[in-house]
């Protein structure tokens, strides 16, 4: 039986299309996370200092990263250590693995 409360979102970053299972009641922060991350990376690839997919991914999450921690926001700190959100980030970085593995055997 499918369980009908998740559903595919088909977001695109980098000019590349990705479909991303995730809950409907996820759906409208994954989106606006994959804005924001798109926008980032595209921030990133413009300024000419940082080349590939995969180095831009990395350069983009570890500035994501910087202002999360930077922005004194405690609650969301605090946040990245309960067992429920990193379990959630593993997935994430596991289907992050998976894309720039098919990327790189595009390449």
């Amino acid at each position: 039986m499918k369980d009908s409360s998740r559903r595919p979102v088909r977001i695109t970053i980098l000019g590349k299309e990705y479909h991303i299972v995730c809950p409907l009641d996820e759906r409208d922060g994954l989106l606006e996370a994959a804005r924001q991350l798109e926008s980032k990376m595209d921030e990133i690839r413009d300024s000419g200092r940082v080349f590939g997919a995969e180095r831009i991914a990395v350069m983009a999450a570890l500035n994501v990263t910087h202002e999360l921690l930077q922005s004194g926001n405690s609650s969301a700190v605090e946040l990245a250590v309960e067992p429920e959100l990193n379990d959630r980030v593993s997935n994430l970085q596991d289907r992050i693995d998976t894309v720039l593995s098919t990327l790189d055997s595009r390449s």
